[in-house]
């Protein structure tokens, strides 16, 4: 974290900013049904890029981004804050897959519906299921989506091991993964730790990130992985792997093999 955060005045002048900015991205969201895919597209990553400006978070792409195609691709990422959503969104159009629990959230989880988030309840063995076809009918339509592996987030300092289940949706459609890369900075280089979404409420995250005087994030985006001729416990450990290596990371694995890990084959 950084050594001085900002005034008070500030944080609340960022605070009111920022919910007017979410509930005008809310009303925007009503209409994103009756507006051509191009318009979603660009109407999402504007709304994404004012966010992380209200925020003072400063975006450093890297590596080469696929072009929009007939066909998606998926999107594989380290997770360490509900704020990646915002800063992957505000360089490329994609849906997401997150934890039921954030459809509950308040203005937030209903913009998050409205926009095709899709929500998978892990407790439930079978959703993986449902939430695979859905993923396999979104890239057929030729839209992208985003994959956070590890399922849950994390301090940034390690890399937690990347879960296979819900990579069998790149391998039914054929189509290539991308392994991305984010690391959270301060200003003088150093790893930001205020923006990890660990052991605290949305709310005192977002209080945490709001006393930032400015975080950068970068975002790196490896080579593509082809899902064709793979198996989903093939592809994760690759993306594992890039993105480990991309970040310098250690990869901790606290949970034994599961069968949702394994190849189809060995099922």
């Amino acid at each position: 974290m950084a050594a001085t955060g900002v005034n008070r005045l500030t944080r609340s002048v960022r605070f009111i900013r920022l919910i007017l900015h979410i509930t005008s991205g809310l009303l925007q969201s009503f209409a994103l049904p009756y507006v051509s895919t191009v318009r979603q597209n660009r109407m999402a990553c504007n709304w994404a890029q004012k966010f992380l400006r209200i925020l003072k978070v400063k975006l450093c792409p890297g590596g080469v981004l696929p072009i929009c195609g007939r066909q998606g691709v998926v999107f594989v990422a380290n997770h360490i804050s509900w704020l990646d959503i915002m800063v992957i969104l505000a360089v490329y159009p994609v849906h997401f897959v997150a934890k039921a629990e954030i459809g509950t959230w308040p203005i937030l989880g209903r913009l998050c519906r409205n926009a095709g988030t899709l929500f998978i309840e892990r407790e439930k063995r079978g959703d993986t299921l449902r939430i695979n076809q859905q993923i396999s009918s979104i890239l057929k339509d030729g839209r992208s989506v985003v994959i956070f592996p590890e399922g849950t987030t994390g301090d940034g300092n390690v890399l937690q091991h990347f879960h296979a289940s819900l990579l069998q949706s790149a391998v039914t459609a054929e189509t290539l993964l991308y392994p991305v890369a984010i690391r959270y900075r301060n200003r003088d280089g150093s790893r930001n730790s205020s923006v990890a979404y660990v052991s605290v409420t949305i709310l005192q995250s977002l209080m945490q990130i709001l006393a930032e005087p400015e975080i950068q994030v970068e975002l790196i985006f490896r080579e593509p992985i082809p899902g064709a001729g793979r198996n989903r416990r093939e592809l994760a450990r690759l993306a594992e792997k890039a993105i480990a290596q991309t970040l310098s990371l250690n990869v901790v694995r606290t949970v034994p093999e599961t069968l949702s890990d394994l190849p189809a084959e060995r099922m």
